[in-house]
Formats: C-alpha cells, structure tokens, sequence
C-alpha cells in the first residue's frame, strides 16, 4: 500500500480530551445528552463532555471495548471479560445482559457493536472469529465467519447495505485489511471483500464521513488514515512520538453536527478530537425496549 509523503493533516491538529480515563478502547457519542460515551479496563463506562468533565456512570465489572447507543440513551458494551454485550443505563448505572452469543458459539472476545435503522445489531467476536447477528428482541445468531483473522472495528455503510469491518490480524498478510460484507436482502451475509490492505498495521476502528470517505484507526503504529469512496488510501494523520494519539483503536464523530473526529487511545489516558473539515455520518439510534 503506498501513502503520501505526507499526511493531511499535523499530528497536532488532536487535543487531548478527558484525562485521566483507564485506558479507553473505543466511544461513541450520544446527540440528546451532548456526550461521549468511552469504557474502561476496568469496567468503567465513562460520560465525557466536550469540554473534557468526565463522569463515570456505571461500571461493569468487566473490561470494555466497544459501544453503541439507542434512542432512549442505554449505552450497548461489549465486554471481553465477561464474554458477553451488555446493556448500560447509564441514569441508573443498571447493568444486564444482552447477549452471549449462540448456543453453539458464545462471543469470545466481544468486541465492537453497530445498530441497522431496524434495531438488529452486529457485533464482532474477535477470537472465534465472527461476527453475530442480534435481533431487538436479543435472539443471536452467527451471521458470517467468512473475515476471520480477528475482526475488530466495524460500522455500516452510508446506504445501510454492508457491514464494513477492520481485521486487526489476518493469517496470510502482514498487516490488517478492512472488508465490506453486504447485507442481502433476507439479511444474511454476502460474499466479502477487500476495501483496502494496510502493511505492517493493526486497524481497530472505523468511522464514515458524510462525504463517503472511510476512516481506519490503527493500534499500531499510531495513525489515522482514510480510504475515500474511490478506493485510494490516504494518510490523515500520523504521530510518530504518540503524543496527541496513542495506539487509537476507534474512531467516532462527535459534536452537534458531527463536526469533531474523536479517537479513543488506549496505549494513554486521553481520549484524542480533532476538527478534520467534514461532518461525520450519523449512526442509527434505533428505539428499543
């Protein structure tokens, strides 16, 4: 994969927001409260303002990676010591299960949620590997294992019609891939494939802006890049001394019109925002009971 000389933006261009927090691994941002939601190893689920004030709201007793939102605010987490997705109130700190999986395959290594317009949820189990398809209802079944080689980060794709996944370890590359995997229309999975390839580099997260372009947040080494709707691959930033950005595994656009990039790096105490010139695509809040 080539990239440009340089990237497009200077690694100062992200602030630090919200230190301390215990490690966090990924965010997600909740429009009716103006907050971003981040987990803890320790369990903690964190609400964090734009001005950086941080509150911790419930905690799991876990480890969390990553989360979604619904409409009536509960916070979706997944938890890879407890091997399940669980579900956080955050005005109550009430926590309880989601799910674990299916009979046959419990999630090991749950790792990062989506919601579709419909309420069904996707989720990746990085050590089986696969990712699960959840009904509103919370029935769960494995919906493909076709990527493999620990998928990680994963959102949906502007038009809703394939569940767009970062693979952090493939078997038979040196380096992490992220793939699109289409939605049928009995709902099932799709043939995957390739977006783009990334050498000697761990993508975690992935975020879209309004503009079609497909951010990739790499674990290691500590940059941020962008596939655009055509396939190239770009640079967005890099920071070489993992100063401002510190083995970011997930990306989510924040703020009132999306305007901020934000990154949660775990290698660090801090979650990393950035106003990178475009608005992010809004993520599905689907009412659930």
């Amino acid at each position: 994969m080539t990239y440009p000389t340089e990237p497009l933006f200077p690694r100062e261009i992200f602030r630090k927001l919200a230190q301390p927090l215990q490690h966090p691994e990924a965010l997600c941002w909740d429009p009716p409260t103006q907050r971003i939601y981040c987990g803890g190893e320790g369990g903690q689920i964190y609400a964090v303002t734009l001005e950086g004030a941080i509150e911790e709201v419930a905690n799991t007793g876990g480890s969390v990676l990553g989360m979604a939102v619904d409409a009536g605010g509960a916070v979706y987490a997944c938890d890879w010591h407890r091997g399940e997705v669980v579900r956080v109130t955050p005005a109550t700190g009430q926590v309880e299960t989601y799910t674990r999986g299916t009979a046959d395959m419990p999630i090991k290594d749950p790792n990062s949620p989506v919601f579709a317009e419909d309420g069904t949820m996707y989720v990746t189990g990085s050590e089986n590997p696969a990712i699960f398809r959840v009904a509103p209802s919370g029935q769960t079944v494995v919906w493909t294992t076709e990527v493999g080689g620990y998928p990680n980060g994963l959102t949906l794709s502007a038009k809703g019609d394939s569940v767009i996944v970062a693979q952090s370890h493939p078997e038979d590359f040196e380096g992490g891939r992220v793939w699109r995997v289409p939605i049928l229309s009995d709902g099932s999975a799709g043939p995957a494939e390739v977006m783009a390839e990334f050498f000697h580099a761990v993508p975690d997260g992935v975020a879209f802006d309004i503009e079609g372009n497909c951010y990739v947040a790499h674990y290691t080494p500590d940059r941020i890049d962008r596939i655009n709707p055509d396939g190239t691959v770009m640079t967005l930033v890099e920071d070489w001394e993992a100063v401002y950005l510190n083995a970011p595994t997930n990306v989510a656009f924040c703020g009132p019109n999306l305007e901020f990039l934000a990154a949660a790096c775990v290698g660090e105490e801090f979650l990393a925002i950035a106003d990178v010139g475009v608005r992010g695509l809004p993520l599905h809040r689907p009412h659930l009971t």
